[in-house]
């Protein structure tokens, strides 16, 4: 590797094209530049520098050095503090997973405040539904998962807090045939009709669904704004979170139904593993167990029809 005094002297004698500016550059006398070039090229045992010409360049082997020691200075120089980083309690990197029913919007202020602790810790956001929350959890494929539902369960050193509730209703499209149909709504009505379903995302089980009864049709859609604009368009019925779909309520864009058997509102979890705690994650825990925070993650976002801004 070269040393931060050889790597700018490639530098300067790249971006000059003559040893004596580059000399003035560095603030070396021009035999001692011309010199280290030397041991330079008798080091790597090659010609790094064209003399021939009147501008004094780099040869290829030399923009080869050149361009690697530079990559690897950097690499060095951020592997440095990413060691002092760990040393000092953060985190390397964080990854949060969140169910895919929060919304990515409303952990932006919380990602500009932790940007400016400018703590070096790589941020990694994604998302998975239901089973697949916990699951990566588990896996070790998130360091914090927000919103996972149940239970928790059987995890080594699991440590949680209760998010908040989420609550149901149960709705159809104003064109759907159940929007007319007597209440409550009997299951071998609801089984009539398909059923829209967000999938669960977990990779090692069959994964759940909720509101789902046995030998019902179900179109399966990637995100819980996707069900609710399915079944604005009649293309199927189930259960959406009310606080999201409250405005499509209002508009009439859909019919709250009542059912014979309602379901029950799904607590909200924030998990971690204990064996995996620092500085970052105890942040993230902290700002996301605040009051105003909670109440925005659960309530979430409203939905708006499909071309609506």
């Amino acid at each position: 590797m070269l040393s931060e005094e050889e790597l700018a002297l490639m530098e300067a004698i790249r971006d000059h094209g003559s040893l004596s500016r580059a000399a003035l550059q560095l603030g070396k006398a021009p035999s001692t530049v011309s010199h280290a070039a030397r041991q330079l090229e008798s080091r790597f045992d090659a010609l790094l520098f064209d003399r021939r010409r009147y501008r004094l360049q780099l040869t290829p082997a030399g923009h080869l050095l050149a361009q690697e020691a530079s990559r690897l200075m950097q690499d060095l120089s951020r592997l440095t503090q990413r060691v002092r980083q760990v040393a000092s309690g953060w985190e390397d990197r964080l990854q949060i997973v969140s169910d895919e029913i929060f919304e990515f919007e409303t952990f932006l202020p919380a990602i500009a405040e932790f940007d400016a602790l400018k703590s070096g810790v790589a941020l990694r956001f994604t998302h998975e539904v239901l089973g697949g929350t916990w699951e990566a959890l588990r896996e070790s494929r998130a360091d914090l998962v927000v919103g996972a539902t149940n239970e928790p369960p059987s995890i080594p050193n699991l440590r949680w807090l209760e998010l908040g509730v989420l609550e149901w209703v149960f709705a159809v499209s104003p064109r759907h045939p159940l929007s007319q149909a007597a209440e409550p709504l009997t299951r071998d009505a609801i089984l009539a009709h398909r059923a829209v379903v967000v999938a669960d995302s977990s990779r090692k089980s069959e994964g759940r669904v909720y509101g789902v009864m046995g030998g019902q049709a179900k179109l399966a859609v990637p995100t819980m704004r996707a069900k609710a604009l399915a079944q604005c368009d009649g293309l199927g019925v189930g259960w959406l979170p009310r606080n999201r779909v409250r405005g499509l309520l209002e508009s009439g864009l859909l019919v709250e139904k009542r059912t014979t058997n309602p379901r029950e509102p799904n607590t909200l979890y924030i998990a971690w593993r204990s064996d995996h705690e620092g500085r970052a994650l105890d942040w993230w825990i902290k700002r996301l167990t605040e009051p105003s925070v909670q109440k925005l993650l659960v309530d979430g976002i409203a939905i708006r029809p499909a071309g609506a801004r």
